[in-house]
Parts: C-alpha cells; structure tokens; sequence
C-alpha cells in the first residue's frame, strides 16, 4: 500500500519527529517543520488547556506563512499527540481543538478509541496510533487508525520491550499501511535501516532534546551528549508504565538506579516520581537509547541537516556495495 500523500509529498526526509511531554513547543515543531520532517507535540504540553488554541493557531500561521515564502521548499505538516486514556480529562477539548484547526497527523497513545479516530476523519486528517506489540497493533487498526508506530526496545519515553526486527516483521504479516518505527531512531543510517525492515518512515524523539529550540533545561540537553546507550535505564516506577530514563537523573534524585522499586501498572501515576520529592516530568528525564549519536546542541535544522546527510551516505554505501 503506497503511503498517503500527506506523509510523502512535503517530506525531505522519511521521518516524524515524537512528541516529547514538556520538551516539544511550537518553536520546535515549526523549525522541524520547515527542514522538511513532521513535526510533533502532545497537546498536554500546552497549559493551561486553553493555551492549546494558541499553540496551534501559532504554527499554522507560521507554517502558512513559510510555504507563501518558499513555494519550492514546502514545509512538512505536523501532527498533535493526543493520550487517549481515561485519566486524561483534557482529551474532549484538545480534540476539538484539533478539528477547529484541521490538524494534519494526529498520534494516539495509549488506548485506541474511535471516537478520535472519527473526528480527525471528518476533516481529512489522518491517525497514526503508537503500540508496543502486535496485540495491540491489531486493536488500533479495527478502531480505525490509518497507521501504526511501532514503539520497539531502545525507544524514549514509554517504550515496548520487543526487538524491532520481530516487531515490524510481525505487523507487516498482516498490515500494508503507513508504518513507522521508534527505537534509538538518530541518525540517517537509522531511518534507512527502518525503511529495509519494512517500516515507511523513522519516529526521531531524543536527539531533538539536544536542540535549542527544545523545551529543556540546559543540564538535560548536555546529559544527551554527554551520555550513551549504558546509562538509560528501564522502569515502571515513574510512571506506573515502563520506559525509558537517564541514570544521572535517578541518581540525582537520590534513588539507585540498579535497584528501583516496581510500580503498580494501573496507577498511571504520571509525575509522581516514584514517591520520591522528584518529578517524573521535570526531574526524571526520559530518553531512548540512540543518544550516543547525540555530540552537541544544535538548532533543530541543523539536526535534520545531519540526518539528511547520513540517510544519503547510508544509501550511497549500499548501493556501491
């Protein structure tokens, strides 16, 4: 099945930015935006709720105004996170809000409801749910998402256990549609590595922290490059829903990182830290495994710059080879 229009046509490279809870803003979805990826956000980010209608006004103006500017270099769309649980009581207004601004790509997470998926249908949008298994890949497809992100080991944020490799060969036994795959997604050669696995496109989500246009503090964004694949640790404690989060963090909120309690699964505690004074939201930072690709801090062009680079590089090795 060949990819909807929406993710090809503006795109300059095969690639989604994640929204990242806190660290995604509207300066940094426009600048992914214009360097030619989707650019994303959770509309949770935005608060108090009503900040959402300025958020999205904001970067449709801006996206607007960029294409009117650069006929021949269009910007990519973008695409709000919507968490679809029931603990989340914003769910009803952010969505309108998404309707009353036709938001191009909507991303559920946790949980799969139609409901959503009908009102991003009745403007044209599309939805693209994240899952951690194929169970839960199914479930999402009968709901009526139009594609899946495949959320596989090594991945910021809430991340599944399963390899990559089994997790798209798994789908793609049974579902032709836009697939994307997250998991230490951050370099070029990555997102090629994706697409020969089967998936349509690469979901980059840690290395955007290391940006200036990030919504992160300084030490977080040095703590991306300063640090690699060994010191991300995995962990239902901060959450009540595993994921991934940066050693130095655990230990700076004086809990040892090789010996963590497990959560209960059903509290969904989001930001509770664990029952320690730390903030999951603020003091824990989540990140995938991919960070040791990270060397410095950049302007998110220049990022998406690299990463056009190397995808390039990586195809011209094999086809050499």
């Amino acid at each position: 099945m060949a990819l909807p229009a929406i993710l090809k046509d503006r795109l300059r490279l095969p690639a989604v930015a994640a929204p990242m809870f806190i660290i995604s803003n509207p300066d940094l979805v426009i600048a992914q935006c214009k360097a030619g990826i989707v650019g994303s956000f959770p509309s949770l980010n935005a608060r108090p709720a009503e900040a959402l209608d300025q958020w999205l006004d904001k970067i449709t103006t801006e996206l607007a105004a960029w294409d009117a500017a650069n006929p021949d270099q269009l910007s990519a769309p973008f695409a709000v996170n919507q968490i679809v649980h029931g603990s989340n009581d914003r769910l009803q207004h952010d969505l309108e809000m998404c309707v009353k601004y036709k938001v191009p790509i909507v991303i559920t997470s946790l949980g799969a409801k139609e409901f959503v998926n009908e009102a991003v249908h009745s403007y044209g949008g599309i939805v693209l749910h994240d899952i951690i298994n194929n169970r839960f890949a199914r479930k999402a497809i009968e709901k009526g998402a139009d594609g899946l992100i495949a959320v596989a080991s090594g991945a910021g944020g809430h991340a599944g256990p399963i390899s990559p490799f089994a997790l798209v060969q798994e789908i793609r036994e049974w579902f032709d549609g836009p697939l994307l795959l997250s998991g230490s997604i951050a370099t070029g050669d990555a997102i090629l590595a994706a697409q020969a696995m089967g998936a349509d496109l690469g979901y980059v989500g840690s290395a955007f922290i290391a940006t200036l246009e990030a919504n992160a503090e300084q030490a977080y964004k040095q703590a991306i490059v300063d640090n690699g694949a060994s010191d991300i640790v995995y962990s239902n404690l901060f959450t009540g829903i595993h994921g991934n989060y940066l050693r130095p963090s655990i230990e700076a909120a004086g809990l040892d990182p090789d010996n963590l309690p497990v959560s209960d699964p059903t509290a969904m505690n989001f930001g509770s830290g664990g029952g320690s004074d730390a903030k999951a939201w603020k003091d824990i930072w989540g990140c995938g495994q991919g960070i040791g690709a990270v060397k410095d801090i950049l302007p998110a062009a220049e990022l998406v710059a690299r990463l056009q680079r190397e995808y390039a590089a990586a195809r011209q090795r094999l086809l050499g080879g």
